[in-house]
């Protein structure tokens, strides 16, 4: 197995398997730590400060047998590129570059995306309308949620985040993952609720899930919902290498006021 280091010592590429191993260098590490995700397959290694790059490559090849079984084990990605099959809103949908064409277009009869584009534009741009559906729609049913509790946001951010679905800071700022919109709107909406619960308890204590049983009194459902099928929405991947979208493109920003 050859190993090169890529952009300047971030990530090793390795042939044998054919797989990117990202570089995380740590004050705090005392030893190497090669790691794959159960989320989305990406493999990762975590090295003191000062290792050298020879040494990190030393350390990939001696453990490939089990860096290639772990990620045989670990979910596939799917694609989000021309021609591929992505979720939005629990349902599958099929994006389409459109040359000579502009903007964006949901054909529902047809479970198309339409994007204008050229086939090597269309998966980062179908993720950044992925991004803004996600941001229109946790903003309409957190101000629902909060309109129906006496209670107001600070801001809603949306973020790609691997270990939680969303949150709220003591100063009531709510996140939330772009990857809801792959889900049911029900599930979505369990989300926003939760998190809009959480502007009263910052906690989860038997009144926040009271407050939560209140606003959606379906949540057992959802949530288990996102314990079975999570892990599914974190394969959505734009493939490594994918064309980047063109400065002055225009895209929605990653936050807005609570206004």
């Amino acid at each position: 197995m050859s190993a090169a280091l890529r952009r300047g010592g971030t990530s090793l590429q390795l042939d044998d398997p054919n797989v990117t191993v990202s570089i995380r260098r740590s004050r705090a590490a005392r030893r190497f730590s090669l790691s794959v995700s159960h989320i989305d397959g990406a493999a990762r290694l975590t090295a003191p400060h000062h290792s050298s790059e020879a040494a990190l490559r030393r350390f990939v090849e001696g453990h490939r047998d089990w860096l290639r079984d772990a990620l045989g084990a670990a979910p596939q990605a799917a694609p989000i590129c021309d021609g591929a099959d992505i979720l939005f809103e629990g349902e599958p949908l099929r994006i389409a570059a459109q040359p000579g064409s502009r903007g964006v277009r949901l054909r529902s009869d047809a479970k198309r995306l339409e994007i204008g584009c050229r086939p090597a534009e269309a998966g980062r741009r179908a993720q950044l309308w992925l991004r803004e559906q996600a941001r229109s729609r946790l903003f309409e049913r957190s101000r629902h949620y909060a309109d129906r509790l006496g209670v107001r946001f600070s801001r809603i951010s949306i973020r790609d985040t691997r270990s939680r679905w969303g949150s709220c800071s003591s100063a009531g700022a709510l996140s939330y993952s772009w990857r809801l919109i792959l889900a049911p709107p029900r599930v979505l909406d369990y989300v926003a609720a939760h998190e809009v619960a959480h502007l009263i308890e910052l906690n989860h204590s038997a009144r926040f899930w009271a407050l939560v049983d209140d606003l959606k009194p379906d949540w057992r459902d959802d949530r288990d919902w996102l314990k079975r099928h999570g892990a599914e929405l974190h394969r959505y991947q734009v493939p490594p290498g994918a064309a980047a979208l063109n400065r002055g493109s225009g895209g929605a920003s990653a936050r807005e006021n609570a206004g």
